[in-house]
């Protein structure tokens, strides 16, 4: 990032309050970079003035987040109410010690970014994301441009910024747009609106208490594999009147096709699920709590 983009980011933290952590200012790995949803969804979650590091996998964010160091931990893409899960994620989460300590949901929104002085009959090039240019494909597909699949939607708009291209454009964020210096020539260009990824806020230190106000929770478990014990498992959750919002099954290394489970969690009370989990533990061969926070909220952008 250039001096340039950092003082924006610091004039725009100046002037828009974000969440405090009450800890000073934090540090994050994302993946991607400068410009990407998943600085956006830290901004949302953090605030303003939180600093992101980039990382260029999902592996790197959570080799960043758990190391001791000045990062406390990172936010890394789950799921997407188009796409489905992100199933790798939901395995290098659960092969890492971190904790789950909150969520963002938030809406995709692609736009058309170009520099400054380029007219839309200028452009012969598209480059973004593969998962972008699927999202956008009935806008592109009006025109004759060469469409280029990158590695990030926000690199793609920093090489168009870079090169001070006049014929290539790039799909990204609006965050993207403002901070290298490049002008939205067609907003909201994908196809389905109703759009959002679920980010989680991850932690590489284990809370000592639960939030008064958390309202879900994330496990995983392995059940005996006898017969009916995954249905008694989820007798007894919906018994305690919680709402099932996840359930996610994964293959266990080196078993005949048994499976562990990703279960997603909502509940009014706390003590709704410290008794499920009491509970549990007598149906589960065995049983990990990922985190418990507070529910995102889906008009968080």
């Amino acid at each position: 990032m250039t001096a340039q983009q950092s003082k924006k980011i610091a004039e725009k933290s100046k002037s828009e309050s974000g969440k405090s952590t009450g800890d000073g200012p934090v540090r994050v790995a994302i993946q991607g970079y400068e410009g990407s949803f998943h600085q956006v969804a830290a901004w949302t979650f953090f605030g303003k003035s939180v600093e992101v590091i980039p990382c260029a996998t999902f592996r790197e964010v959570v080799k960043r987040a758990s190391a001791d160091g000045p990062e406390t931990g990172g936010v890394m893409a789950i799921e997407n109410s188009i796409a489905g899960s992100i199933l790798p994620n939901y395995n290098l989460l659960q092969q890492s010690q971190l904790h789950i300590t909150g969520e963002v949901y938030l809406q995709i929104n692609q736009n058309l970014l170009v520099n400054p002085d380029v007219k839309l009959e200028d452009i012969r090039e598209v480059h973004t994301h593969p998962m972008a240019l699927l999202q956008c494909m009935e806008y592109l597909d009006k025109y004759n441009w060469k469409l280029i699949e990158t590695e990030d939607t926000a690199l793609s708009a920093k090489h168009v910024h870079q090169h001070h291209s006049k014929h290539i454009a790039a799909i990204a964020s609006t965050l993207a747009a403002e901070l290298f210096d490049l002008k939205v020539i067609a907003p909201n260009i994908h196809t389905m609106k109703n759009n959002y990824t679920r980010f989680l806020i991850l932690d590489n230190k284990q809370k000592q208490d639960y939030l008064p106000e958390a309202d879900k929770a994330s496990v995983n478990f392995h059940t005996d594999h006898s017969r009916g014990s995954l249905a008694r498992v989820l007798t007894t959750i919906a018994d305690e009147g919680i709402n099932l919002s996840k359930l996610q099954s994964f293959p266990i290394p080196g078993t005949d096709f048994k499976y562990s489970f990703h279960a997603d969690m909502e509940f009014d009370e706390l003590n709704q699920f410290q008794t499920v989990i009491n509970k549990l533990k007598n149906l589960t061969g065995e049983i990990r709590v990922l985190g418990v926070y507070k529910r995102g909220q889906l008009n968080q952008h």
